[in-house]
């Protein structure tokens, strides 16, 4: 529980980053005097640079080790949090959101490869799962806690908030984290040079099993990140609540997400963890497609919203761990890269929805909902293309 507590947290200082200014993306734009779009911009170049950056940081750290990129990330999160907090217009804080980014893509490319260093299989679903347990304060208690930082310190207070959390993961990765991959283990990775990373990029970006299971898992993100943009003005500007019960909401239906993943391991034990992922990535197809239909035939109650996405957000607990592991399974010379790329287009995939749902944003719950349940409908196809021949059983069967 020790090394996930410390792979937990530093995976959830950039999503901190996230999550803990959510209640104030209202006030963000009229201090900056930016309209929704170009507030929703700050969390989209966020999210691309998490993505893009992890394409870096997961070959380096396969050369160099995992412990100096985490360095590295942190203290630019940590510089350009500060920059965030003096913004003074909408541009200068978006380009500093896609650096602060950057820096956070340690936090969240490295932890993985740092799992499947010492674990692979169930052993591995189950530090995943303790991770995730961890990582959950992030959106359990960051919007909380923003509306508390935003009511003493207004918005800027959270950039000054999250810097402060970065110092303290650097403090915690030179005192608490080991190196998982020593020197003589680099000798054998194959991308010893940036030529040889595109090779294992090319290599993984070849491997349809690969690709489809982190497109699975990306869109259970990408529904969950059309969720992170648009309830704060669906939920405080159209159905009312104040930020406190705007996080709150949204607490509630995180800690679904990260209850259930807590049983991925036990499933995966009983059943296979393929098996595990067709199940809740079809109750989740299932439960957005109820959704759907009682928005578009002109329902509008919260309860219904709140009371289906938190069922939907149960599933997609089970499916994200699992396709991550199951995806990295078969490449464990290359897990710092494998992870990488999986980050960076499940990052990648998840911005894109974001942007194309705020081309047709409103303030409304509707184009929120068609987003999300897009998401669950495309994840249940590329389920069933993915894992229903042969190898997907010998990599997910019943031993795992």
């Amino acid at each position: 529980m020790g090394l996930a507590l410390v792979l937990g947290l530093l995976s959830a200082i950039g999503p901190f980053a996230i999550d803990m200014y959510l209640p104030a993306l209202p006030d963000i734009g009229a201090s900056l005097r930016a309209d929704v779009g170009a507030v929703q911009w700050s969390l989209t170049a966020f999210f691309v640079a998490l993505g893009v950056g992890q394409l870096v940081y997961g070959p380096v750290s396969d050369r160099v080790g995992r412990k100096p990129p985490l360095y590295f990330g942190l203290a630019l999160f940590a510089v350009t949090s500060v920059g965030c907090a003096l913004a003074t217009d909408i541009q200068t804080l978006i380009a500093l959101r896609f650096l602060q980014g950057l820096g956070a893509a340690a936090g969240m490319a490295i932890p993985r490869a740092v799992v499947r260093d010492l674990h692979t299989g169930t052993e591995a679903a189950r530090l995943m799962s303790l991770l995730m347990l961890v990582f959950s304060v992030s959106p359990l208690l960051a919007p909380l806690a923003g509306s508390g930082v935003i009511a003493l310190a207004g918005w800027r207070g959270v950039f000054w908030a999250v810097a402060l959390a970065a110092v303290a993961g650097l403090v915690m990765v030179n005192r608490s984290l080991e190196e998982t991959l020593p020197a003589a283990r680099r000798a054998q990775v194959p991308q010893a040079s940036w030529g040889r990373a595109l090779a294992a990029y090319g290599v993984l970006l070849r491997d349809a099993h690969y690709l489809g299971l982190v497109l699975i898992g990306g869109c259970s993100m990408a529904g969950f990140f059309v969720y992170l943009a648009s309830s704060p003005f669906v939920l405080i500007n159209h159905y009312g609540l104040s930020s406190v019960q705007y996080s709150l909401a949204f607490s509630v239906n995180a800690a679904a997400f990260f209850a259930a993943a807590q049983f991925t391991a036990r499933l995966g034990q009983r059943f296979g963890l393929v098996r595990v992922v067709k199940a809740a990535v079809s109750v989740a197809a299932a439960v957005m497609a109820v959704m759907l239909a009682y928005y578009a035939s002109g329902g509008d109650r919260l309860g219904v919203l709140l009371g289906l996405y938190f069922l939907a957000s149960a599933a997609m607990g089970l499916v994200i761990p699992t396709t991550s592991v199951l995806a990295l399974e078969e490449h464990g010379a290359i897990a710092g890269t494998a992870s990488a790329l999986l980050g960076t287009l499940q990052m990648l995939v998840g911005a894109a929805a974001m942007g194309v749902v705020g081309l047709f944003a409103s303030g409304k719950p509707l184009p929120m909902v068609v987003g999300m349940t897009a998401g669950a409908l495309v994840g249940f196809a590329l389920t069933w293309l993915t894992l229903g021949g042969k190898r997907a059983h010998r990599v997910g069967g019943a031993g795992l």
